[in-house]
């Protein structure tokens, strides 16, 4: 039988789909000026940038410090109470004041409350870690979006060198995980800036819009003076064509337009402070406008209050904790303008000139409205007498992003002097200078960035490892000796020697099953906290079951008293935070009802510094008083006072760099008496 083959034609489509146009390369603000024919420069794409900045930031939210109190006493421990019923209360939130944002506070409970319900058997530990790496999805996100805007009508290099400051800078760790309004009003403005940058003529009024909106909920859900940033966007959607090309007969109809449509985006963006009000209104038990209150204690307090109670510090702050947070970058940010300026005499067709004309508006002038809101934020901070690192934190990516334009404009420089000298363009086209000129800034900030993590880990994380050892080591322990757990999972709980302590710190422990720590409550223990107070982690980080109480240090301002305990669900506890707590007020005075004393406590947290002990009436030295305190775990905490500046600063590998550090003593005590007295009383209770 014979076969055959056959050919089969597809029938033409007779509606065919348009091939896309070729994606012009030369059409954002900057424009390379070599192998300008050549394919663009690599980047990342959008999902790549993703998960580069999710990479690093779930590890921020699992390896981070908390870097300030007020994370804790004003966020973490109100979210505690909604979520537990329990946990420290500050003035911010009492409603009497009223200057801390519930409806803030409430974006985070679903997060919490979730894995709390999923893995339940574990603790509340896991809610804390799934809260801040819901913060670091949303801040990769935010991220990103700004980088794929530069890439796309900026300049590939500038994203490109956008992104990996963002990513490697010790700021954006600290900042992009932190349970703060600020790190909200960053988020918001990193995603407003991703779309102000987009010229107005490609967006039809949604980059008005979104931009708007944006900056609004970052400053009325976050913090409201966060939205100065937006001053440069304002001023360019009034007075500027920016993307716009406006003949002049047209100038009339086209200003009225624009006026129209920022008023109304703007009245569109003020509807967020509606549900705001009535959720703070709810919580508060009183109407109430929280951004409101925020802007009048700061900025029109009477002569009795206001932030300086806080302290103030000089002009040099911010410039040498930005130094601290971003090294090179911070210079090479304030040097942006005027290296534009550098750029528009000396290398004028990398700015498009020859686009702009007298319909629109030049590419010098709008490239200098995207990096204006930086100079604008810290002119107004440097000038405020109370300063923290914190108030930096909205410009963080922007920080980055007008190094990232420093950076590319110099290695212009480069490009034109490398051509007037050789008077070759095509071997200024073959050369790497330019490449591992730019390749070396950005990994020199990327090294030293590193070494700044590394130091914030291994100086001041001891605060977080202290507590987890309370939980997993030794609350475990005492629930065994007393035969508490269901079955003998660990040896009865002894004084261990010193050798026997620095053994098991700096061994890795095999894993053990979950261990139902809700016996724990019979003990009715008393964890107690003096001058460390100001580095207390927060309920998350320790057990239901242990109440954690100050004693009296040398500090004599005001402490965080407790939430009243409310037993029930959410709305209960809501409920609870109507309630005006006695003990707070807004001048920083000192309550001694927010006390206990020190015999009362069954363990304690302390600093102890053996090479330098300082002591006090009110802070002796619990940690060598052996007659009554056991050291359960002592791990070493950076004296930074007696300490080199430079090894304090960064962590630098090897012996001889560590010697030029002193460290102290932070120790979990136990007090011997009247932890074995409620052990022997449990005991005996569990035998009868």
């Amino acid at each position: 039988m014979a076969t055959y083959e056959t050919l089969r034609l597809r029938r033409p489509d007779e509606n065919p789909k348009p091939a896309a146009p070729p994606k012009l390369r030369h059409t954002g603000i900057l424009q390379d000026q070599l192998r300008r024919t050549a394919r663009p420069p690599w980047c990342p794409s959008f999902s790549l940038a993703i998960r580069i900045l999710l990479l690093i930031r779930v590890s921020a939210a699992m390896w981070g410090n908390i870097q300030d109190c007020d994370e804790v006493f004003n966020f973490w421990e109100p979210l505690h109470y909604l979520d537990r019923g329990y946990g420290f209360q500050t003035w911010e939130t009492s409603p009497a004041y009223a200057i801390r944002s519930w409806a803030y506070i409430i974006l985070h409970y679903v997060p919490a409350r979730v894995l709390n319900v999923v893995i339940h058997e574990t603790g509340k530990r896991p809610a804390f870690f799934a809260v801040r790496t819901f913060l670091a999805v949303i801040s990769s996100v935010c991220e990103a979006s700004l980088y794929n805007t530069v890439k796309e009508k900026i300049n590939n290099r500038v994203a490109r060198y956008l992104l990996f400051m963002m990513a490697t800078s010790a700021g954006m760790w600290n900042a992009s995980i932190a349970f703060l309004p600020s790190s909200f009003a960053m988020y918001a403005v990193t995603l407003a800036c991703s779309y102000a940058f987009v010229p107005s003529n490609q967006a039809d009024g949604k980059r008005t819009l979104a931009a708007t909106l944006l900056f609004a909920t970052g400053a009325i859900v976050g913090w409201p003076f966060a939205l100065a940033v937006a001053i440069p966007f304002v001023l360019e959607e009034l007075f500027l064509y920016a993307g716009d090309r406006v003949r002049a007969d047209q100038y009339g109809s086209w200003i009225v337009n624009r006026w129209t449509r920022l008023l109304l985006c703007g009245a569109a963006a003020a509807q967020v402070a509606v549900p705001v009000i009535v959720i703070d209104t709810f919580f508060y038990g009183k109407i109430v406008a929280v951004p409101w209150n925020i802007v009048k204690y700061n900025v029109f307090p009477d002569a009795a209050r206001g932030p300086e109670l806080y302290g103030t510090e000089p002009w040099t702050f911010y410039v040498l904790n930005l130094l601290l947070n971003f090294n090179i970058l911070l210079p090479l940010a304030l040097l942006s303008l005027p290296a534009l300026f550098v750029t528009s005499r000396i290398d004028r067709r990398r700015l498009g000139f020859q686009q702009s004309g007298p319909e629109n508006s030049s590419p010098f002038t709008v490239l200098a409205f995207r990096l204006m809101p930086m100079y604008i934020w810290m002119v107004i901070l440097n000038i405020q007498p109370h300063k923290e690192e914190r108030f930096m934190f909205p410009v963080y990516p922007l920080i980055c992003f007008n190094a990232a334009v420093s950076v590319y404009l110099m290695r212009g420089w480069l490009e034109v002097a490398f051509v007037k000298i050789t008077k070759s363009p095509y071997r200024a086209s073959k050369t790497s200078i330019f490449r591992l000129s730019t390749l070396s800034v950005i990994v020199f900030t990327a090294i030293i960035s590193l070494a700044r993590i590394l130091a914030l880990w291994k100086y001041y994380h001891t605060p977080m490892t202290i507590v987890y050892h309370f939980e997993h080591e030794e609350i475990p322990h005492l629930l065994n000796t007393t035969n508490l757990l269901p079955q003998p999972l660990l040896p009865p709980l002894h004084m261990r020697s010193p050798e026997e302590i620095r053994r098991a710190e700096t061994s890795r422990e095999e894993e053990r099953p979950p261990i139902d720590l809700g016996p724990i409550k019979e003990f009715d223990l008393r964890l107690c906290v003096g001058k460390e107070w100001y580095r207390f982690p927060g309920h998350y980080l320790v057990p239901d079951g242990v109440r954690v109480d100050w004693i009296k240090s040398e500090f004599d301002g005001q402490l965080p008293a407790h939430f009243t305990v409310t037993e029930g669900g959410f709305f209960d506890r809501a409920r609870g935070t109507s309630v005006v707590p006695p003990g707070l007020n807004d001048l920083n005075k000192e309550e001694h009802m927010h006390y206990v004393n020190a015999s009362t406590c069954d363990y304690l947290i302390d600093l102890d510094y053996p090479h330098d002990p300082i002591t006090s009436l009110y802070e002796p030295r619990y940690a060598v008083d052996e007659k009554t305190w056991d050291r359960v775990s002592c791990l070493p905490f950076l004296d930074a006072r007696h300490s080199s500046l430079l090894t304090r600063t960064l962590w630098l590998p090897g012996e001889n760099w560590q010697k030029m550090n002193k460290f102290g003593d932070y120790c979990l005590l136990r007090n011997r008496e009247r932890v074995e007295k409620k052990i022997k009383e449990l005991t005996r209770a569990r035998a009868a």
